[in-house]
């Protein structure tokens, strides 16, 4: 092994400032990779794995009129003399987060062996300049990448149908990385016509299966799905009734419930727009009209501590004693991204119902207004 000492006498690197750079390097062809070892100060000696190819061989020479020097935004480093031409391979491309981190989302092909090589030059670089996390999305094509990534310390963070998302901690500070979306969120409709009736539907699979019970529609909120729409989507789904959105009366937590993660699920008031129900074959063995104190008074609602809770809830609705929270179009803090405010209004002139055209009626004084928030 031949070493190239180049003097310098402030050349900075990073945030670090050195007066004396050693590069080690094996005389080796042009596809040969190795690494870069850097004295950052005359008693302390750090090595970096820069990856970096030769353009030739390395041979003995003098070392006068020797140059380094960092491409922009350090992530080129070349290295030349007279005789010798070194040049490091591009570094991973990366994003800052807003939370001092990096994310790199992966989209071409490699393997595995140079992926690890660009990852540790990369991970040396992003800690002299002060990240924290960095975190490494990688779509199923290169799932040929996933072993390396976890042998260079990462662990997974979450999955979805088309990528794996990854993420280490490479600062010294304490680890602050989020965990993963801890909760599943889910509905349930307690739809009421001008007769007192509920729509009730009889499950072909999951635990109702074969029990008999009469139950509200219920399901899970898509991804990107407000809460409200969900429920009036669930209807159309399991009954074919037409609905909207008029209340949130109740919401519990549970947890250790899907895979173990928490659950939420909100109880929504829906007013019917159609009466001629459709029953979801693959789904529901059957759905009807019942009276509401007939859904109440089911001895499985009777005998379970919740539901006969939430049967109770919906009598007194029924009764307008109690009243519960109304959607009310917003944005968020930081953009213009509408979406939906709960609140209980009660005392107010004013309620609102969401319908399925993603239109919100607002109802004053029995006069009708409307506002698309398409």
């Amino acid at each position: 092994m031949q070493r190239l000492v180049i003097r310098h006498r402030y050349y900075p690197f990073g945030n670090i400032f050195s007066n004396k750079v050693f590069i080690a390097a094996s005389t080796c062809t042009s596809s040969n990779l190795v690494s870069i070892k850097l004295c950052l100060d005359l008693k302390a000696e750090t090595v970096i794995p820069f990856p970096i190819r030769f353009m030739s061989s390395v041979t003995s020479g003098s070392n006068n009129g020797s140059s380094l020097r960092v491409g922009k935004n350090n992530k080129q480093l070349v290295v030349s003399d007279e005789t010798t031409r070194v040049e490091q391979i591009k570094l991973l491309d990366a994003s800052e987060d807003a939370y001092g981190g990096v994310v790199v989302d992966m989209k071409d092909p490699m393997d595995p062996e140079s992926f690890a090589y660009l990852l540790r030059a990369s991970i040396s670089q992003w800690r002299l300049q002060g990240k924290k996390g960095v975190w490494i999305k990688l779509p199923i094509e290169l799932v040929n990448l996933v072993e390396a990534t976890v042998q260079e310390g990462f662990r997974y963070h979450h999955a979805e149908a088309s990528y794996l998302m990854l993420v280490k901690w490479i600062s010294k500070a304490e680890d602050t990385l989020p965990a993963n979306a801890s909760h599943r969120i889910g509905i349930g409709a307690f739809v009421m016509n001008d007769m007192g009736e509920v729509l009730v539907v009889q499950e072909k699979n999951g635990k109702f299966k074969g029990t008999g019970v009469w139950k509200f529609p219920t399901g899970v909120v898509d991804q990107g799905e407000d809460i409200c729409m969900a429920a009036l989507r669930e209807v159309k789904e399991e009954a074919g009734i037409e609905t909207e959105f008029l209340e949130i009366i109740a919401f519990r937590q549970s947890h250790k419930s899907f895979f173990g993660k928490s659950d939420l699920f909100f109880v929504c008031m829906l007013r019917p727009l159609s009466f001629d129900i459709q029953k979801q074959d693959t789904e529901i063995e059957a759905a009807k009209w019942m009276p509401l104190e007939e859904y109440a008074a089911q001895p499985f609602n009777q005998k379970r501590e919740q539901f006969s809770k939430i049967a109770n809830i919906c009598l007194e609705k029924k009764k307008n004693n109690y009243t519960g929270f109304s959607a009310a179009p917003s944005t968020t803090a930081f953009s213009s991204k509408k979406n939906y405010l709960y609140f209980n209004n009660n005392g107010k002139q004013q309620s609102q119902a969401v319908t399925s055209g993603g239109r919100v009626r607002i109802f004053i004084q029995q006069k009708q207004y409307c506002k698309n928030l398409s």
